[in-house]
């Protein structure tokens, strides 16, 4: 029926055998034989990867901070460079395509007999 906390008591002092004193809770603990560490490798993430690297190898804080920080804006601005290269790129390929369009449809009989003689050209070339 007693919801309160156990009441706080005085460090007890013990006496180890080389004669110094400690606390009991920090008192070594009696020997039961090797340690079993359960150690879980796996793959970092890809974006932890570089400063795990950096800190095993013991480069220091600032490596970290700069992968942490200049890796996704490099992303981010590679990202952004593709983006505008694929706009241009259509943007050319419509271009084209319009002007080809317009000078195909302007165009007259002289048009058509220049692309026919370089057509025939072409092939006596080849």
């Amino acid at each position: 029926m007693n919801h309160l906390p156990e009441p706080v008591r005085p460090p007890t002092v013990i006496q180890l055998p080389d004669g110094t004193h400690v606390y009991a809770d920090q008192a070594p603990a009696a020997y039961t034989g090797p340690q079993v560490v359960h150690q879980h490798i796996y793959q970092a993430p890809p974006d932890r990867t570089v400063q795990r690297i950096a800190l095993g190898s013991g480069v220091g804080a600032g490596a970290v901070a700069a992968g942490v920080y200049f890796g996704p804006l490099l992303i981010g601005a590679l990202t952004a460079i593709a983006a505008n290269l694929a706009m241009l790129a259509f943007l050319a390929l419509v271009l084209g395509w319009g002007v080809h369009t317009v000078v195909k449809s302007i165009g007259g009989p002289e048009g058509a007999q220049a692309a026919r003689n370089v057509a025939r050209v072409r092939r006596r070339g080849k």
